[in-house]
């Protein structure tokens, strides 16, 4: 059992010890199924007491039994609150730390609750795209009144247990306690204080409504449909706290499942539960053990002051992090650094950040024009022009000046790590850390794993992007690594949409309709053309038979190299970003689909949307074979974090499974049979192909 008994005096006190959040699991909801039965049968016990031991009263529902058995075994969590509405003696909740979701419904079936100052308090299933489950719906609104109930069950957001004190008229919390230390104590003291009291209080008693009725609701429904369009959850937050207001306990109770079951099925939820799931086991690596010993990382050196570099520094910096910053002109260092006073200034202006902060993070930044001053630093991470020979000038002289042990970070995006760490004397301390621009504000960091790098210098990386506030996923070495090893077949097969009869502006709509931040090309004019253009040009040499429509050739070829230039795939005014369709670029296009043969013909949008997102899957497949990429989970958690892949459809791999991978085969095999496309391309990847034969799914 993960809940243990004892008995003080007349006073019997279950802790759920079920680390490290105590989830409500069904071992832990037998233990105290069992704790409350003794309880109830021992004469000599008065009054009750449940509390959590370690970190936290409870994290909730265990995450893990979701769509399994276990989780609807009894006693699940509904009988086990219902069985304390049906308690003999009081039973007192001794809140701590953390009661969210499963956790703090348990506390609102309980007759009474105390809490300690600190305690983060939330219901937190909108954000796995549910509803509370157990009775959240119905009891908070009861104890907190509607609108901070509601307001706490459609944002998810944890609220300090002082605040929630402060409510006038809450009944949240019977008493707080003076400190986290004092909790239990004066818990068993005040289950004794109120273990003759009858009749026993209870929540689902209490009343519920709201002055303004119909008004109040309707009004919170418009402002959830306008902030949550792609997730039915919030919706439902709604029409269940209202059922709260306006009917029984035991009816909306009945409603309040019968929604939470609803949701658990929806395409949303099973997307946030995956990404939920995906975002933990990223960092774990199978040949890694979690006890491995860290390198400490306490000064950075990064080189170069540009875009990347810039942004590089400020995570750190934000982190407390010292960072020197290495460039060849002062013209360049003093650049840089004006650009890092920008971003910040612009968010102390914002309010987003004090005066005092700012001033702290800039104390932590020097600059240098020599390699001697990084020979101190226990990272350094090179921000330098994409190309070898640059790269081998930088780790040559790293490896002469670095101190022994410092890890040398390469933030290339498509290069060689391996070939980077050949450079130097010392490749186990060679690692990628590839930063996506801009680098202080994207989530996404790509480890890059060389075939000798150390087991410690991936451990240290991996924990250290925690601390800078980063998903790191970690990646083999290939060209690309997995983002971009993926976003080139969906850039070729934007391509030959265009070849095909399409317009950018088209392709654009179609795939940001689906839910992407932004299309193929909105996405390269922000990017820069150049950079795919030089991209394609190595492929020439390296991979000539690789097909490309030459449309992006041709655009380069007349200078247009996106908003940077004032003129891509769209044609932008000066100082704004809007994205004006461009005359002169569809001409092109017509010009060179007649120099091809090709009569244009109409794409409908769900094909455009099928071959951009079938390839992301079908390269994928390939790099889990590869063994580029641990697991499906960690290429959805590239696509989500860093390429902006509609968070609601899980990733590429899982959205893949949620279509069938027998409906995404059937689909490529129609797209091989295309004339103008990559009929090789479209070969099912071998792993796709046999889990699609198996009915499988990639996780």
């Amino acid at each position: 059992m993960t809940a243990e008994y004892k008995v003080d005096g007349s006073v019997a006190v279950i802790t759920l010890n079920n680390p490290p959040v105590n989830g409500l699991g069904l071992s832990t909801r037998r233990g105290i199924v069992e704790g409350l039965d003794k309880a109830y049968a021992d004469p000599a016990i008065k009054a009750i007491v449940i509390t959590g031991a370690g970190k936290a009263f409870s994290g909730g529902a265990d995450i893990n039994e979701f769509g399994k058995e276990e989780a609807y075994r009894e006693p699940h969590l509904v009988s086990l609150i219902n069985s304390l509405d049906q308690g003999s003696k009081p039973v007192v909740a001794a809140i701590h730390t953390v009661c969210m979701g499963g956790g703090l419904e348990l506390a609102l079936g309980c007759n009474y609750r105390v809490a300690a100052p600190g305690t983060l308090v939330a219901l937190p299933e909108v954000k796995l795209g549910l509803l509370p489950g157990a009775g959240g719906t119905q009891r908070l609104p009861r104890v907190l009144g509607v609108e901070t109930a509601l307001n706490m069950i459609v944002s998810g957001e944890p609220v300090k247990s002082e605040l929630l004190a402060s409510i006038p008229g809450q009944k949240l919390f019977d008493k707080m306690a003076a400190s986290p230390e004092s909790l239990l104590d004066e818990a068993k003291a005040f289950a004794l204080e109120v273990a003759d009291k009858r009749p026993l209080p209870r929540v689902r008693d209490l009343p519920c409504k709201h002055p303004q009725g119909d008004a109040y609701f309707q009004f919170a429904r418009n402002m959830v449909k306008g902030m949550a369009k792609n997730y039915p959850a919030p919706a439902r937050c709604v029409d269940t706290v209202e059922n709260a207001a306006r009917k029984k306990f035991d009816e909306g109770m009945a409603l309040e499942r019968e929604a939470f079951m609803q949701l658990m099925w929806s395409p949303e939820s099973r997307a946030l539960r995956h990404l939920f799931m995906a975002e933990r086991a990223a960092s774990k690596i199978a040949d890694v053990p979690s006890d491995t010993a860290v390198r400490d990382i306490k000064t950075v050196g990064v080189i170069g002051a540009g875009t990347m570099g810039g942004g590089i520094s400020m995570n750190f910096l934000n982190a407390g992090i010292p960072v020197t910053i290495l460039e060849t002109k002062q013209e360049a260092l003093d650049r840089g650094v004006a650009t890092i006073r920008k971003n910040y200034e612009a968010q102390v202006k914002k309010g987003k950040l004090t005066q005092e902060k700012y001033d702290q993070r800039m104390a932590l930044l020097s600059t240098t024009l020599s390699y001697d001053a990084l020979k101190n630093a226990d990272l350094i991470i090179e921000a330098v022009f994409e190309e070898l020979g640059v790269k081998e000038t930088v780790f040559k002289q790293l490896d002469e000046v670095a101190k022994p042990g410092a890890i040398l970070a390469s933030n290339t995006s498509t290069l060689d790590v391996d070939k980077i760490a050949a450079f130097t004397k010392r490749p186990q301390d060679v690692v990628g850390m590839h930063f996506f621009s801009p680098a202080n504000v994207m989530k996404l960091l790509e480890v890059v794993r060389g075939k000798h790098t150390a087991k410690d210098v991936l451990a240290t990386v991996m924990k250290l992007a925690k601390k800078i506030k980063k998903t790191a996923v970690v990646s083999g070495v290939c060209d690309g690594f997995i983002g971009n090893r993926m976003i080139e077949q969906y850039s070729r097969q934007a391509g030959f949409l265009l070849d095909e009869g399409a317009t950018p502006a088209q392709v654009d709509k179609a795939i940001e309709k689906f839910g992407f931040a932004m299309g193929p090309f909105r996405m390269g004019d922000l990017a820069g053309n150049d950079i795919g253009w030089a991209i394609r040009k190595r492929r020439a040499i390296e991979r000539a038979d690789m097909k490309y429509s030459r449309t992006a050739d041709k655009l380069c070829e007349l200078g247009r190299f996106g908003q940077k230039t004032g003129a891509g795939w769209y044609d932008y005014q000066a100082g704004k970003r809007d994205a004006i369709p461009s005359e002169l670029v569809n001409q092109m296009i017509e010009s060179h689909r007649k120099e091809l043969g090709i009569t244009p013909r109409k794409i409908s949008d769900e094909e455009i949307v099928q071959r951009l997102v079938f390839a992301l899957v079908n390269e994928g497949a390939h790099i889990l074979e590869d063994g580029i990429a641990g697991k499906s989970g960690d290429i959805d958690m590239v696509y989500l974090t860093g390429y902006g892949f509609p968070i609601w459809r899980g990733g590429p791999m899982h959205y893949a499974g949620e279509v069938g991978l027998f409906n995404v085969v059937q689909a490529m095999n129609r797209f091989a049979k295309n004339p103008n496309d990559d009929a090789d391309f479209w070969q099912p990847a071998p792993l796709l192909a046999k889990l699609a034969a198996e009915g499988k799914q990639f996780s």
